[in-house]
């Protein structure tokens, strides 16, 4: 069957089996996050179709196998293509109780087994997701301000939208705005000059999530393709400092309320997007609140020496990730 994604809410909640397919990768995101996980079990699995085809017979066995602490489970497959079609078809053939299954994939043309037996099949569900028009891009950040309450301009919003190009990047950008919205009391268009990079540049947060998880692979890789200037290394220190205030709180609300670190993301206000969670454990794995604190204290120096010697921002920043984010004992 072929739903929408504005109709997901009428789904009958017995059909198990979901393909998520298009270009629109931003909104297939969203939906899966906010519409379809909040329906299913947390004993959540994801499968590349590399994985499954590479070893099928694990994935298999994965989902047969029920442990005593699992009543239902959900798998989710990404990338997927036609080649996966013939060990779907088996699988949903089977009627297998308490197994659910998210497909995602690129764009399928008609023409494409995967998309024909999810269209054709009464039990399971087609959600097609097409790229976004300009409009559609425009009222999709207006309402996210609308959100938060922040006043913002039809022309600022525009320049946005214009650097973004598509949803993913545009959620990317609102989430950096919103990163940087706490640290000050209004954003005029010569912050967004600052901040919106165009949609080819690599995400600044993103250098500052894969330091906080310590990966040193990836930290080399982003430094080595981007050429930071000083307002990008000030601006970098301020996600350094928005993220691990977050950190902090977290981890303090886990020590003060001894729940479980799933219960308290869920909880956390502002909410984090599903695809964070797993990095936020890790870099709380990675980090004390001892740690966090001598970071934030440090990071603050940093800054004003950036100010003070803006020719050797680069030289100032990286030395910080790599002597001090990578290596905590240099703090100690």
């Amino acid at each position: 069957m072929i739903v929408k994604s504005l109709e997901i809410k009428k789904i009958n909640k017995e059909i198990n089996y979901f393909l998520l397919y298009g270009e629109n990768e931003g909104q297939k995101n969203e939906v899966l996050e906010s519409q379809l996980l909040p329906l299913f079990t947390k004993n959540i699995y994801k499968f590349s179709e590399n994985d499954i085809l590479a070893n099928n017979e694990i994935f298999v066995e994965n989902i047969y196998n029920k442990s005593f602490f699992e009543n239902e489970k959900l798998i989710i497959i990404d990338q997927a293509t036609n080649k996966i079609s013939p060990l779907i078809e088996k699988i949903i053939e089977k009627k297998i109780a308490n197994v659910k299954i998210i497909i995602k994939a690129g764009v399928l043309d008609k023409r494409s087994k995967l998309r024909n037996f999810f269209e054709k099949n009464q039990l399971t569900i087609t959600i097609p997701f097409y790229e976004d028009t300009y409009q559609s891009l425009c009222l999709y950040a207006q309402n996210f301000f609308n959100k938060k309450k922040i006043k913002i301009s039809n022309e600022n919003i525009n320049f946005i939208v214009s650097k973004s190009k598509n949803r993913l990047n545009l959620k990317n950008e609102l989430e950096k705005i919103i990163d940087y919205y706490h640290l000050r009391d209004f954003i005029g268009y010569r912050d967004l000059l600052k901040l919106v990079n165009p949609s080819e540049n690599q995400n600044i947060a993103v250098v500052v999530d894969d330091c906080l998880s310590k990966n040193k692979k990836k930290i080399i890789n982003n430094l080595n393709e981007n050429n930071f200037s000083t307002e990008d290394n000030i601006f970098m220190l301020k996600i350094f400092l928005s993220k691990l205030k977050r950190l902090y709180l977290i981890r303090t609300k886990l020590n003060s309320n001894q729940t479980n670190i799933d219960s308290v993301l869920t909880s956390f206000k502002p909410p984090i997007f599903w695809k964070d969670k797993d990095i936020i454990k890790q870099q709380l794995n990675n980090l004390s609140n001892n740690e966090i604190k001598i970071y934030i204290k440090k990071i603050n120096s940093l800054e004003l020496l950036i100010k003070k010697n803006p020719n050797l921002s680069n030289e100032i920043t990286n030395n910080f990730i790599f002597e001090t984010i990578t290596n905590s004992n240099n703090l100690i």
